[in-house]
């Protein structure tokens, strides 16, 4: 049973303010002000703090994301300059303590033209997973979701038993008739794992959340936060929220050129593991797949959420699915 999120216990926020006080003093950077909570939401909350050295920022996660602390702390080692800097971690509580990692990138899109940010960010991005793709076990063994493409029918069939979780013929979920669907596919997917995974391409780490909200950018370097709905999966699963999110946030048609732009820009990193047909190919089936990756990260989510909070999203996992189904439509 979902158990009540640690920030709205009594003492949660002294406790984490004196540990955030503690650890800030330790560095040398006084605080100067109070802590204040910036944002509370069923997978985390963040916090801020003003010190003599700038605003640092806490951050606790939900048990469901609590591998986010150990991710984050190791990606800081091995990535430095791609994710902010960790001041302090506490792995046994769900903690960290974060320098600020400057301004969102969503606040700097304006308009069309304003997907330079991006041309710019996805290469980048994309060399990231192609570094860490040689650490696919040290993730794991972090607690990154496992998305590989062998596991994914088996997890795909476990979440179409998990009828609660899809709303059957309720508001904001699922038909009957979709379900019948859905699970009809099983054996199509399948089929499309292992066409995926013929492509040759290595899995690694996968944001599943990539979009302007969780990228920030500091003395014109970009930096990617919030690793908690990360998993080990088929890298190009990538490009489904951020397609998804630029096309949102910019305005665009699903056939916008500019869309297709982006999609080359990372996929030209990749041009050192197959030809660019083959991305091209391995990148529509992805596309299809990283519905059903997204879909699951939300189950793995909510179902550690207490009901009360987890009204606001009852709609995450049928939507995905729905969307997939769209897709192969």
């Amino acid at each position: 049973m979902a158990s009540a999120l640690p920030w709205h216990a009594p003492g949660w926020l002294p406790a984490i303010s004196a540990w955030l006080e503690d650890e800030l003093r330790r560095q040398g950077r006084a605080p100067c002000g109070p802590v204040t909570l910036v944002q509370a939401r069923p997978w985390s909350a963040v916090l801020r703090m003003p010190t003599s050295s700038g605003d640092c920022y806490g951050k606790a996660v939900a048990p469901a994301l609590a591998h986010e602390v150990a991710l984050t702390a190791a990606l800081a080692v091995w990535r430095s300059a791609d994710v902010p800097q960790v001041l302090a971690a506490d792995q046994s509580r769900g903690w960290l303590l974060l320098a600020d990692a400057g301004v969102q990138l969503r606040g700097l899109l304006q308009a069309p033209s304003d997907i330079q940010h991006w041309l710019a960010v996805l290469p980048r991005y994309a060399e990231l997973q192609r570094d860490l793709a040689a650490r696919r076990a040290e993730l794991l063994s972090l607690g990154a979701f496992d998305r590989r493409l062998a596991t994914l029918p088996a997890q795909y069939s476990a979440l179409l038993a998990d009828t609660a979780m899809l709303r059957l013929d309720e508001p904001d979920g699922l038909t009957t008739a979709e379900h019948r669907q859905l699970v009809d596919l099983g054996p199509r997917i399948a089929g499309w794992c292992a066409e995926l995974a013929a492509y040759g391409l290595p899995e690694t780490l996968h944001h599943d959340d990539f979009h302007d909200g969780n990228i920030f950018v500091r003395a014109g370097r970009y930096v990617f936060a919030d690793w908690g709905e990360s998993c080990v999966a088929h890298p190009f699963f990538t490009l489904v929220v951020t397609l998804r999110s630029v096309a949102y946030r910019l305005g665009l048609a699903a056939a916008d050129p500019a869309l297709a732009r982006l999609r080359d820009a990372y996929l030209e990193p990749w041009t050192h593991n197959a030809s660019r047909a083959d991305l091209l190919a391995a990148s529509a089936l992805a596309q299809r797949l990283g519905m059903i990756c997204r879909a699951l990260t939300w189950r793995q989510v909510l179902a550690a959420v207490p009901p009360a909070d987890r009204a606001a999203h009852a709609d995450a996992v049928p939507g995905w699915l729905g969307e997939f189904l769209a897709a192969v439509a």
